[in-house]
């Protein structure tokens, strides 16, 4: 095994060759730890991520600041966002949801505006980072040789607008067609265009990265038919003008998007973040391998958390036979949250070191 050592590329170029199926040394892996499960295993998992440093890129012993007890903590928190959306925060180090949504009526409308894109970037369920601070951090990167993306706010559309006007609100907009949403739509439209610009003043610039869940568990909530009025025209205006500027548009949408794939691709998407169970494998590779270069989120909700430390191994071994391609467009990502054992991030880590390397 060639732990944490690269043979004559750096970890930037593998990931840019996976990306353009340039023939990469190996697939790129990574594990996100969720502050939960930090919290509980403390110096255990720090020594894994040490350990292992080609999986858990840029990881710094002493980092991650614990707090109480080992275990998961309960949050009271609340928080209004710069949209005027607010937060709960049920759990501490785990993303919250909105409680109160600043476009319940449609007569609040015309007082309604977006921040300022000159402010920062949004981040979900938080406020505006700098761009100071956005530039900072991709200069870092630059300097290190490791791929330079600029984050955009995950939910930077679809859930956007329900965040602002109510999940069952939103339904009905699609339904009724109010002029409203038609209006809405084309202002975010606008404000995500102006933070893409602010991004690609960046010079280096590989990837721009968009969030946004269009799924449920075992289907979309909107029709392609609705998806395709509504959503796509804004996503291809906004990933078109990424191509445009040569970087490459990464999006990461959880629950099943199989019916969108295709208009997913077709909207300019390099790199697509999709969950492995909850599409299929199979249906992942009959669509997506060899057109798009397939980040696949592996499973956190079965095999992860609640499987024996032997399927976890065999999970990844049978992902990475099915997607992957001599040519590239295939990488991993593992989201880690609780109840998740310890022997089976352990048991995830060294699957992925033992099948990333293409021969």
């Amino acid at each position: 095994m060639r732990r944490g050592r690269l043979t004559g590329v750096s970890y930037r170029e593998n990931f840019l060759k996976a990306v353009e199926f340039r023939v990469p040394e190996f697939i790129p892996c990574r594990v996100y730890v969720s502050w939960p499960v930090w919290n509980i295993y403390r110096d255990r998992l720090e020594k894994l991520a040490s350990d292992h440093p080609l999986i858990f890129r840029g990881f710094r012993p002493g980092s991650i600041e614990y707090r109480g007890e080992p275990r998961v903590l309960r949050s009271g928190r609340t928080f209004k966002d710069p949209f005027g959306c607010v937060w709960a925060f049920p759990i501490e180090g785990l993303q919250g949801q909105v409680v109160k949504h600043p476009l319940s009526d449609w007569s609040r409308f015309k007082d309604f505006k977006l921040p300022d894109p000159e402010d920062g970037v949004p981040v979900e369920g938080g406020g505006l980072t700098p761009w100071s601070r956005v530039y900072e951090g991709l200069e870092k990167a630059k300097e290190a040789d490791e791929p330079v993306v600029g984050n955009m706010p995950h939910g930077f559309f679809f859930q956007r607008l329900y965040y602002l006007r109510g999940f069952a609100n939103l339904m009905r907009d699609f339904i009724r067609r109010p002029p409203q949403v038609y209006e809405l739509i084309d202002a975010l439209t606008e404000y995500n265009l102006a933070l893409v610009e602010r991004f690609l003043r960046f010079k280096g610039l590989d990837v721009i990265s968009f969030g946004d869940d269009l799924g449920l568990q075992d289907r979309m909530p909107i029709s392609p038919r609705t998806f395709r009025e509504f959503i796509y025209p804004g996503y291809r205006r906004i990933f078109q003008r990424v191509r445009e500027a040569g970087v490459h548009v990464y999006l990461h949408s959880d629950g099943h998007v199989m019916e969108v794939a295709e208009q997913l691709i077709e909207a300019g998407v390099d790199i697509l973040n999709i969950q492995d169970l909850v599409n299929g494998v199979e249906s992942i590779a009959g669509i997506c391998k060899g057109r798009v270069c397939i980040d696949l989120d592996i499973d956190r909700q079965r095999i992860t958390p609640f499987g024996a430390p032997e399927e976890v191994r065999r999970h990844i071994e049978y992902v990475v036979k099915t997607l992957s391609l001599r040519e590239g467009g295939l990488m991993l990502i593992a989201g880690i949250y609780p109840p998740t054992p310890f022997e089976n991030i352990k048991a995830l880590v060294e699957a992925m070191e033992n099948h990333m390397w293409l021969h």
